[in-house]
């Protein structure tokens, strides 16, 4: 679906939004700390499987360098993160973490300030993961990245933000959630809860960094293969979770990261799909470093040239006309 600009700024006059009461029922973990919190989904929509239950856990001994990680998620939200001043774009990001776990500060909430800090509003989106037993797991991150964007553009007039000008970001396993957004945003992988869900799902323009892409057991990262379609998946089904193989001409303007060194998830994945789209025409840009190694996000770059990706990934957000 494709809505005019003038369609989906009106949207935000009027859809539904959760209450400041259910934002502030949330506690946050300790360090950097969001503005907000809001459910991705109304109350009971969704029902954690028995047993599942939501944790923070710490993975650094350094009380400078916060490195959390949201493991049995069963409360998919968005975390926002709100500029001093507003520049109407927004950007959603999807945190890695190998659909074992959703990555806090490293790629979500570190990113996410150094955003904010020049105008952008910014969304973490925790997402639940394929492997807790979720029905129709394999769907259930594409789901509540769908339902990211569209609520999202639904909260435009509150937020400042214009709803033509919206980002996605994933990094790793939340490349592999975004660019399954890229090639499969209009999938009917939920059925429709609210009045946000008529909106758009499509972003304006996505970033994929160090992604997990393709279910190709030659490159796939697996982990993340077993943990979104199982062990023995057949072939068809290889072929639907592989984003690679499901390019369309329509698909938002894609910008790719990796390092070639790096050890846990191939460069091939981003390769192959940079590959993919160029070839049927569809816009990308890519950077690829020699080295970097996997899971740098912002604090793992000093003194190698990878460290002026945010740069690049401004400039590139600035062609676009996100920022």
């Amino acid at each position: 679906m494709t809505l005019g600009r003038r369609t989906l700024l009106a949207a935000g006059l009027t859809l539904p939004f959760a209450s400041a009461a259910a934002e502030a029922a949330w506690t946050r973990p300790a360090g950097l700390t969001p503005d907000a919190s809001i459910a991705l989904w109304p109350d009971g929509h969704i029902k954690p499987p028995p047993g599942l239950v939501e944790a923070v856990v710490q993975r650094s001994d350094d009380p400078n360098a916060s490195d959390r990680m949201l493991e049995k998620i069963t409360r998919p939200r968005l975390d926002i993160f709100r500029p001093a001043k507003p520049n109407g774009a927004a950007v959603i990001l999807a945190p890695g973490g190998g659909y074992r776990y959703v990555v806090i500060d490293k790629e979500g909430y570190e990113l996410a300030r150094w955003l904010k800090d020049r105008g952008v509003t910014v969304y973490v989106l925790f997402y639940r993961l394929p492997g807790d037993g979720w029905t129709n797991g394999a769907d259930a991150p594409l789901a509540d990245a769908q339902r990211a964007v569209r609520l999202v553009r639904s909260r435009a007039k509150l937020d400042g933000i214009d709803p033509a000008r919206v980002a996605f970001g994933g990094f790793s396993a939340g490349g592999q959630v975004a660019t399954s957004l890229l090639t499969r945003f209009d999938a009917e992988v939920y059925d429709p809860v609210d009045a946000a869900d008529p909106l758009p799902a499509r972003p304006d323009a996505l970033a994929a960094i160090y992604p997990v892409v393709s279910m190709d057991p030659a490159i796939a990262h697996a982990v993340s293969r077993e943990k979104l379609i199982g062990a023995t998946p057949d072939a068809a089904r290889e072929k639907l979770y592989s984003p690679e193989l499901n390019v369309r001409a329509d698909q938002p303007p894609l910008w790719l990261l990796h390092a070639e060194d790096d050890s846990v998830v191939k460069v091939a994945n981003s390769v192959r799909l940079r590959e993919a789209t160029r070839g049927i025409g569809a816009p990308a840009e890519a950077h690829f470093f020699e080295r970097g190694e996997h899971g740098f996000g912002l604090m793992k770059t000093a003194g190698l040239p990878v460290a002026i990706w945010p740069e690049l990934l401004w400039n590139w957000l600035g062609s676009q006309g996100i920022v």
